[in-house]
């Protein structure tokens, strides 16, 4: 019930959203949302920018945000969408009466009505969460938000505009019950070195780094991936151990190599066509030569093709 709701009704209101909404910037729990796509729309926004200038890029994490959301002020969003009212009264049943209370070793505490949260196990609840940010846009025009459930990502063109636009947004995040995780907020100038640049001072109170991880891909201040190919690597190489361990345990090479398409092919190629073109040739002999490696094991199928990209870095598909 709860996923015919979600598809036949909130997902097509989202597709003509009221002028106060907009759910082109949120890359989760929409049809045609998926990291892949946020990590491009990231890039390209990125890669466009550079072109002029070196820019600033700020992301944020909301803290616990899908135990913060306020059920009134979600279904005030929600009753601007286009649903019949049967869908938006099914809305209002499902977010009314919650309540709490604990048991322990034989005592039970008082009851406690619950206001906020969405189930997020439930179909209904991280849709309802989209719905919850899509009034949140960017107080500057010619910035931009690359928005995924709880994270969010801040291309600045003008480095002058952070303070105003981080400002905006915790004033947003206080109106609906959120609060910014500022241990996971993080500062990252990104520039061509192969330009003359002026890089503005880091903001107070606000972690400036040379990285940023992006959905799991990690990129450096120049657009290099070259940090996420020795990273997974490393973290692939380590699955190795587990094969081992279950080889030791009888299990048989065909079952080797099923597990480890499921864990480390899978870890090796995601969101591989995203940042194979931010690579260089020797990235890419590591990944070949972590194969080759794994092949002489009798982990990965000698027939699995090795070959990411060509030599130098390329934006192919990745073939593994």
């Amino acid at each position: 019930m709860e996923r015919t709701v979600v598809r036949t009704f909130l997902y097509l209101a989202f597709l003509a959203p009221p002028p106060s909404l907009t759910f082109s910037d949120q890359f989760a729990f929409r049809p045609t949302g998926f990291t892949s796509a946020a990590i491009i729309s990231l890039l390209h926004t990125i890669t466009s920018l550079l072109q002029a200038n070196p820019y600033v890029v700020i992301s944020l994490d909301f803290s616990k945000a899908f135990d913060s959301v306020r059920h009134s002020m979600l279904l005030s969003k929600m009753s601007e969408l286009d649903l019949p009212a049967y869908v938006y009264n099914r809305m209002v049943s499902f977010f009314s009466d919650h309540a709490h209370r604990t048991v322990y070793n034989g005592e039970v505490s008082y009851t406690k009505s619950i206001s906020a949260s969405i189930v997020q196990s439930s179909s209904i609840g991280p849709a309802s969460y989209a719905v919850t940010a899509a009034d949140l846009r960017q107080l500057h025009a010619d910035n931009s938000l690359v928005k995924y459930a709880d994270d969010l990502v801040i291309p600045a063109t003008h480095a002058d505009t952070r303070v105003a636009a981080l400002g905006h947004i915790a004033a947003w995040a206080a109106d609906n019950n959120l609060r910014l995780n500022k241990t996971k907020t993080r500062e990252v100038v990104f520039y061509d070195n192969q330009r003359r640049h002026r890089i503005q001072p880091p903001l107070p109170d606000m972690t400036r780094g040379t990285t940023l991880k992006v959905l799991g891909v990690t990129f450096t201040d120049t657009l290099s991936a070259s940090n996420h190919v020795r990273c997974v690597i490393s973290d692939s190489a380590q699955s190795l151990y587990a094969l081992r361990v279950l080889r030791h345990h009888g299990r048989s090479k065909a079952g080797l190599q099923t597990v480890f398409r499921a864990i480390v092919v899978s870890r090796l190629t995601y969101a591989a066509s995203e940042w194979i073109g931010f690579i260089t040739g020797t990235d890419n002999q590591r990944i070949e030569a972590f194969l080759h490696r794994s092949k002489r094991c009798g982990y990965c199928s000698p027939a699995r093709s090795a070959r990411l990209c060509s030599a130098g870095g390329g934006r192919g598909p990745a073939v593994i």
